[in-house]
């Protein structure tokens, strides 16, 4: 009786990456794409009965035609059911990516989960109870119909959803699409597969969030991974094992200085030092406290440098006081213009914000004029 289902969701194919610069928002692109390659690939080596997508396979109805066929194309290493249920970003329109997959053609094993019904397969062992979102946003729960949903006896239930389980998720709690965080007992589900939350998150033992299997934002939400389900028989608990799928790390640091003692550059060396494999990782820095000009040139070469090793590192400055110290104002101090432009700046700097960025460029055109040529 036993079934091994492979729980996954979230993994918003055709994402644009609009704030990563550069060369990083195609590879972060290209990314989503081969998780789901692996994906296939470990349902087929573990010898899942089933995939079930727990919504937002795609990131919007409006995605290109190349998204779609390149999705199906990442699939194919897994030929089971592959069961797909529309989420807030793909939801089930009167025109949507499930429309246009139809009309393209979809292969015999890949399952849109368009309308609240029970699914019964795997040879009349498992029914999948279906939740879909044929609009972005509802404010009922989608998965109360499941309480009175009937199934053949002796059958795993399982139910698939998207949306906001009440009372769990950080900041949610009056977002849309919400799912009572006793679905799984009021309708006597074996397992509840859930999407919408970016990391794999245990509600209880029968619900569970995958997650994106690929990071895609700045948060320690626990994503990269997809939850591999076995359900021994009706009515026992599953047992739920996390699997790393992810390629991409983003890591978030604060690095804080608030004496202003010049250490910020040998803090960020060291943190940087700290990350494994720097060309899979993104990097957000934030640097707080007080640093002099002399500093903040050495932290701005540091970044410069050391960024280049990174696929991407997006630095906020907006914490960081500099101010300009006595050695910081002698290189300037020519007893001309320009030492008087300088004391002028370094009065008006703390107040406007333009005055401490063109002192700062003064003081680095004069150390590089000391360096002398490179």
């Amino acid at each position: 009786m036993s079934l091994l289902l492979l729980h996954t969701a979230d993994w918003q194919l055709g994402k644009p990456f609009a704030n990563i610069t550069g060369d990083a928002g195609a590879l972060l692109r290209s990314a989503r794409f081969e998780a789901v390659a692996r994906l296939a690939e470990l349902a087929t080596r573990r010898g899942a009965d089933a995939v079930l997508v727990a919504g937002d396979a795609f990131d919007g109805n409006m995605v290109a035609d190349d998204t779609l066929h390149r999705a199906l194309a990442a699939m194919r290493g897994f030929t089971g059911p592959w069961l797909m249920l529309p989420g807030n970003h793909d939801a089930a329109l009167a025109a949507s990516v499930w429309t246009r997959l139809a009309e393209a053609g979809l292969p015999g094993n890949v399952v849109p989960l368009l309308e609240p019904v029970a699914l019964t397969l795997c040879d009349g062992r498992l029914a999948v109870l279906a939740a879909p979102l044929t609009t972005r946003h509802v404010v009922e729960d989608l998965t109360a119909w499941m309480d009175t949903a009937v199934t053949p006896a002796g059958v795993i239930r399982v139910g698939v959803a998207h949306g906001s389980v009440t009372g769990f998720l950080p900041d949610q709690a009056d977002a849309p699409n919400p799912i009572d965080p006793a679905r799984a007992t009021k309708a006597g589900l074996d397992y509840l597969a859930l999407g919408d939350w970016h990391g794999a998150m245990r509600i209880d033992e029968r619900s569970w969030y995958a997650g994106t299997p690929e990071p895609d934002r700045f948060k320690a939400n626990d994503a990269g991974h997809a939850l591999l389900v076995r359900l021994d028989e009706p009515g026992v608990a599953p047992l739920v094992e996390r699997v790393q799928v992810g390629r991409y790390r983003w890591t978030e640091m604060l690095l804080d200085d608030t004496a202003g003692q010049g250490l910020l550059p040998t803090r960020l060396e060291a943190a940087l030092d700290a990350i494994e494999e720097p060309a899979d990782s993104l990097v957000r820095l934030h640097l707080r406290g007080v640093a002099d000009l002399s500093a903040r040139e050495r932290l701005g070469r540091l970044i410069e440098r050391r960024g280049a090793a990174f696929v991407h590192m997006d630095v906020d400055w907006s914490g960081l006081e500099v101010t300009a110290s006595e050695a910081d104002l002698a290189p300037l101090d020519d007893g001309g213009a320009i030492g008087a432009t300088a004391e002028r700046l370094r009065a008006q700097a703390a107040d406007r914000p333009e005055a401490a960025l063109a002192l700062r460029l003064l003081h680095r055109l004069a150390s590089r004029v000391q360096e002398g040529p490179r």
